[in-house]
């Protein structure tokens, strides 16, 4: 947290700095989600974050850093009296790797033991190691939901929960947590999102000077690091015996009726979910009063906490980026604030570090957007012709080059809607999510019992009893206790849902931009792209025209991308459908070797024409035949419109083994709630 980095190479580092400080201060703000780019020192950042904060005096022997002057009185290793030994020790900074499983993070029982010997055998897991500490997850984004609920749960509670098979452990699991991500591998649910406290968008600076000071830094670090520490020692005891003091002021610090005003007022202005988003600003007013060392809350306090703690909170759908308009942020606390207060004010006194909570006077890059001009023009693009290939640039893309062109200007996108449920059949074993029916170590229901492959998970009870009970004579059983041996355990066999990859193979040739379709084409896929998004899939994107099929986007779990991608689609040219089935057959083939767990589900928007070359329908329906003999599952997605059909999208699901469904049945049933499946189970 010093300056043994330039920080200023990184925009939106000194809120990052002054977010992790605030935690630090006050831990009840509840943590901190750090989003950005691959390579801008978030993780270093995090790590140095353990090194100021204070050393902690615990119970000697206990696994769960017990404070010897309030010990947990249910704690596992306890009770603690009053004169046990203690000791101290520095905070931890505990990791999650993204693989971690359910037993790891809060710790596991040794069922064995407690049925053959009727003892509680307990193993803490690393919610125990980070108690009273730091818990970094790195790629949290990439956890699978269930683990970042049970994560957030307990950073809220303070406390974490095992229930195993009757036996039941509590320990208490208070912890700063700190997540990062980068956005472009998928974002969180906006749930979860809503859990982190507070969030701190950080990007790299394109000024080569200071690029060229960050490599200076790391290079001088690498090669003497003791060295290079030692020049940065002073500055981090200071900043440590800052965050002490702040702790200390903690209590004393009041919070004004005026600024409580400004907070909710705040909250209700930006139609923020939910009452989190309230108190956690309070809680960073308060502790940004702190850490400037007064004792009374101001206006720049509660500024600058809506600016690390709302923008998360403004998202309505996976597609909308986290922001706040300070603009409207200012005007709403002119509005609430009292006559005693100029909510305009600063603090009289220096205050929180330079750049903390406005960005050190840096202007954080713009997203950049979408041009003014994306979708200009699409409603008046009259019908495009199904031939006469467009311009192409050197690398062989088709582009617009004004009338004659054959290419139809991107249109925007429709409004989307919820989607039926399609479906892989059949059973999987892939990632957990919300799709497909699959076998799994998290959540379903129990469908059997099954000897267990290796360390035992989860006890089926029942049946463990039943294979033991023939044998206890033959053991001379001579008591209440059963015999047991490992060949009697048996393990529970779930079934729950998993993630799948949505592999989009979407027509962009001059017939779909007839009539204008191509509006309500792209508001099925992005409304395929949201369903996606909501049951956690990875997704890929393959677009044809005038005489190739290209990867739009490779598969990724960022459904934001795939979006974005979409918008920018235009249209025009030939046909080239078995240029994409074919591309298709080619992008899974790679998938199925990185990640061989996860089931494809491929949806293709077409109406089933195919014009590029003389043997263009034949060519597409044998691509179509080797998509279906890989096992792939397939949907087909009709998008022929007129009185007269030709039939030929539907032609093309029989080839691919697959189901078509007319681009007006996408939408769920709101009152049956018709769950639509693919193609029949295999028996």
């Amino acid at each position: 947290m010093s300056a043994r980095y330039p920080f200023t190479a990184i925009v939106g580092m000194d809120d990052l700095r002054l977010a992790l400080l605030l935690n630090a201060v006050s831990p009840a703000v509840g943590g901190v989600l750090v989003r950005g780019e691959k390579g801008t020192a978030k993780s270093t950042a995090v790590r140095a974050l353990a090194g100021l904060l204070p050393a902690l005096r615990v119970v000697d022997g206990c696994r769960f850093a017990c404070d010897p002057a309030a010990p947990d009185a249910q704690c596992p290793d306890g009770p603690h009296a009053a004169g046990d030994p203690a000791s101290d020790r520095a905070t931890r900074l505990v990791e999650l790797p993204v693989g971690v499983s359910e037993d790891r993070i809060v710790g596991s029982l040794d069922l064995e033991r407690a049925l053959a010997e009727g003892v509680k055998a307990y193993e803490p897991g690393l919610l125990a190691a980070a108690h009273r500490g730091v818990l970094y997850i790195d790629e949290v984004n990439l956890l699978n939901d269930h683990l970042v609920d049970l994560l957030l749960d307990a950073a809220a509670m303070g406390q974490s929960y095992v229930e195993r098979e009757g036996v039941s452990v509590r320990h208490a699991a208070r912890f700063l947590l700190v997540g990062t991500m980068n956005p472009e591998e998928g974002e969180l649910r906006p749930q979860l999102l809503d859990r982190f406290g507070l969030t701190v968008e950080i990007a790299a600076t394109r000024d080569p000077e200071q690029r060229a000071e960050v490599v200076r830094r790391r290079l001088g670090y690498d090669a003497d690091p003791e060295g290079f520490a030692g020049r940065w020692a002073e500055d981090e005891r200071k900043l440590a015996e800052r965050v002490l003091a702040a702790q200390q002021l903690l209590p004393q610090v009041v919070l004004t009726d005026t600024a409580l005003r400004q907070i909710t007022a705040t909250c209700a202005a930006f139609e923020v979910d939910g009452l989190r988003a309230d108190i956690v600003m309070a809680r960073t007013a308060v502790a940004l009063a702190a850490w400037a060392g007064r004792t009374t809350v101001l206006a720049e306090d509660v500024r600058t906490a809506a600016k690390l703690a709302l923008p998360h909170r403004r998202r309505r759908n996976p597609f909308d980026a986290p922001g706040l308009d300070e603009e409207k942020l200012e005007q709403t606390l002119q509005q609430s604030a009292g006559p005693e207060e100029d909510p305009g004010e600063g603090p009289e006194d220096d205050g929180p570090p330079s750049g903390g909570g406005g960005g050190g006077g840096q202007d954080a890059p713009s997203d950049g957007g979408a041009d003014g001009g994306a979708d200009g023009g699409a409603d008046g693009a009259g019908e495009q012709p199904d031939s006469g290939a467009g311009a192409e640039t050197s690398g062989g893309e088709q582009r617009g080059s004004g009338p004659g062109s054959g290419e139809a200007p991107a249109a925007s996108a429709g409004e989307p809607y919820r989607t039926r449920l399609y479906q892989v059949p059949g059973t999987g074993e892939g990632t957990a999510g919300r799709r497909s029916r699959a076998r799994t170590d998290t959540g379903g229901h129990t469908i059997r019992a099954a000897r267990p492959s290796g360390a035992l998970q989860r006890l089926h009870l029942t049946a463990t009893l039943t294979a033991a009970a023939p044998h206890q004579l033959a053991r001379g059983r001579d008591g209440l206790a059963l015999r047991l041996r490992r060949d009697d355990f048996r393990q529970q066999v779930r079934e729950g849902r998993e993630s799948n990859l949505v592999l989009f193979v979407v027509d962009a040739s001059g017939s779909m931009a007839a009539r204008q379709r191509m509006s309500a084409v792209k508001g099925a896929v992005l409304s395929l792209l949201m369903d996606a998004y909501q049951r956690r899939d990875k997704v890929g994107l393959i677009t044809f025209r005038g005489a190739e099929a290209t990867l739009a986007l490779p598969p990724t779990s960022s459904v934001e991308v795939g979006a974005a991608r979409l918008e920018q689609l235009p249209t025009g040219g030939r046909t080239p459908l078995a240029a994409g089935l074919l591309r298709a057959h080619e992008t899974l083939r790679l998938e199925r070797l990185r990640d061989p767990r996860r089931r494809p589900l491929l949806v293709v928007v077409t109406d089933g024409r195919a014009t590029s070359g003389a043997t263009a329908l034949p060519d597409a329906r044998r691509a179509a035949q080797l998509l279906a003999a890989q096992g792939t599952a397939a949907i087909v997605v009709d998008c022929e419109s007129g009185p007269v059909r030709l039939g030929l999208a539907a032609e093309l699901a029989t080839h691919l083994g697959g189901t078509a469904v007319r681009l007006d049945e996408l939408a769920a049933d709101s009152v049956t709630r018709l769950v639509h499946t693919i193609q029949k189970e295999a028996a």
